[in-house]
């Protein structure tokens, strides 16, 4: 008794087929489009069943609901396909971080510069995190002046997608790969 209460639980259809249909009427559309009812939901079930299909719902108005005569079985494959199918379109972007200090040397600038070059290359984002030690903080103004000159340095192939911004004891910038035209 236990499992079956458990199992059911777990089973929270998000389609509501044949008998999980809440509604008294339902108004029909069949495989080839055409609009039966509304009737009630023991002759829709029954029309659909004398046709080894089942009864979908669709929609709901008001007191009706919209139902469709479908193959459940093949419905949901064909579900599963395109949400596959727009997945495997989609480009998925990764976060990087490099990050900087106040009193950082020309040639470690350039260093980082050519790993986030890498990474825009790529079509990655890349968060420029510039941290401030002790005092440092007080210097805010060259603290931006090394985030322009490390954008510089990338400035042919991105851009900026969030300006730089204070964060506690951090002053974050985010570069992205610039769009084509």
């Amino acid at each position: 008794m236990m499992n079956q209460n458990r199992s059911q639980q777990k089973r929270q259809p998000e389609d509501a087929i044949n008998h999980d249909i809440r509604a008294k009427e339902i108004l029909i559309i069949t495989e080839d489009g055409r609009r039966i009812g509304p009737i009630s939901k023991k002759a829709a079930i029954e029309m659909a069943e004398s046709a080894n299909l089942d009864l979908l719902q669709v929609g709901q108005q008001e007191s009706v609901a919209i139902a469709k005569i479908v193959d459940y079985g093949k419905y949901k494959y064909e579900q599963q396909k395109r949400a596959k199918e727009v997945k495997k379109h989609q480009v998925e972007t990764q976060n990087k971080e490099i990050r900087l200090t106040v009193k950082i040397g020309e040639h470690d600038l350039d260093t980082k510069a050519r790993k986030a070059r890498e990474f825009i290359q790529n079509g990655d984002r890349v968060k420029v995190s510039l941290k401030f030690k002790g005092r440092e903080i007080v210097y805010l103004n060259q603290g931006q002046d090394t985030l322009m000159r490390f954008y510089e340095k990338l400035a042919d192939i991105a851009q900026i997608e969030k300006e730089p911004k204070l964060n506690t004891r951090f002053l974050d910038m985010y570069i992205v790969p610039k769009k084509k035209n």
